[in-house]
């Protein structure tokens, strides 16, 4: 349980920040340990943050393997999950094990105060032993600064902005960003628009890629500790991740025109690449996410913001945590189904930090085959 300390203010051994499946994977982990934690997040409902993604969107992974630790997807093995069922999920998994969720309450602020965290939560001061940040990759749109140029009459929405064709404007649309989810929202869009893919090929993935042998290789060999795992680090950072469900002649029969890369602005249109200018009435940016980690306001980050880290437990900081991150430790980090890995390992490290002589055990918990990856 929390206690009282001598300040007034409440205190927590554990504060985990976020209650996606990353946060709930950890909160798994230290429940079935018995440390006392609390889990705050700034959503309503645990499951928001995937409820509030636009409305086709599945989960490109077969739901045998869609699973959190302790707990299997409830659907036909086969089955892609939409992403309200994802979002049922987990919060019928923070309620099956009791794990101690406060919603709709958003931390502003990480700091050290005396040696121990305060975290400013909703304007009040909550301390902490130790600290995991579980606020998951996609946090703020890319969108680039040439975008304040455009007409201000063109309807500009971010991938996490755009729920439905219905938010569009009648007119073109032009959707930044050739990768998953720029794909798949231009395949809406054009069923009642004109519409143009803007963006380099991200390339098509593998039929097999979600496999059993495959999805083996990525837990046990695609990671930061092997060559290949490092190379595939290098080339999706600067390409991105493939196509995984939608293919090429799928986008050219909608009627989707590729376009060349938008880099700027002219005369209020939106200007490519090659030169040329589109006239469009609505942009949907699909340009990407950036971690946003400024409200930890200690120097635990590289020249580029991303924590300096290894394997999530940070290294200039005793007792601060991450999970949830791209490639943290493997392809699978930042992915439904392989968080529950990382979040085990950060468990133990927590576990040493407290008490090595008294620490519970924290036994590996996984059902069959729930080590796998959404989007």
């Amino acid at each position: 349980m929390a206690g009282a300390v001598a300040s007034g203010r409440e205190h927590f051994p554990v504060v985990i920040v976020g209650a996606g499946q990353a946060g709930l994977a950890a909160g798994y982990h230290l429940a079935r340990a018995r440390v006392p934690f609390a889990i705050f997040d700034a959503n309503r409902r645990v499951g928001d943050s995937w409820r509030n993604r636009w409305g086709s969107l599945h989960l490109f992974t077969p739901a045998r393997i869609d699973g959190l630790p302790g707990m299997h997807f409830p659907a036909g093995p086969n089955d892609l999950p939409s992403k309200d069922a994802m979002a049922d999920y987990l919060e019928v998994y923070a309620d099956h094990f009791k794990l101690p969720v406060r919603s709709g309450v958003r931390v502003t602020a990480l700091d050290v105060v005396d040696g121990g965290y305060v975290l400013t939560v909703d304007g009040r001061q909550v301390e902490a032993d130790q600290v995991i940040v579980a606020t998951g990759a996609n946090q703020t749109p890319r969108i680039p600064a040439f975008a304040g140029e455009l007409d201000p009459g063109i309807k500009q929405l971010s991938a996490g902005d755009y729920n439905h064709p219905s938010q569009l404007k009648p007119g073109g649309v032009l959707v930044v960003g050739a990768g998953n989810s720029g794909a798949e929202i231009a395949l809406e869009a054009a069923k009642q628009h004109q519409t143009w893919l803007s963006g380099r090929s991200t390339g098509v993935g593998n039929p097999m890629v979600f496999s059993r042998p495959f999805w083996w290789l990525a837990m046990h060999i695609l990671t930061n500790a092997t060559p290949p795992g490092r190379k595939l680090v290098l080339k999706m950072s600067s390409e991105g991740a493939p196509l995984l469900r939608i293919r090429l002649e799928d986008l050219a029969a909608a009627g989707i025109e590729r376009v060349a890369r938008t880099t700027g602005a002219e005369d209020g249109k939106a200007r490519l690449e090659d030169g040329h200018v589109l006239d469009v009435s609505n942009v949907v940016w699909c340009s990407g996410f950036r971690q946003d980690f400024e409200w930890i306001h200690l120097p635990v980050f590289d020249e580029r913001g991303k924590p300096l880290h290894q394997r999530g437990v940070v290294t200039l900081q005793r007792g601060l945590y991450f999970i949830g991150l791209p490639f943290l430790y493997g392809v699978t980090s930042a992915l439904v189904g392989g968080v529950g890995r990382d979040a085990e390992f950060v468990t133990r490290q927590v576990l040493k930090w407290r008490a090595p002589r008294e620490a519970p055990a924290i036994r590996s918990h996984q059902p069959e085959d729930a080590s796998a990856a959404a989007v």
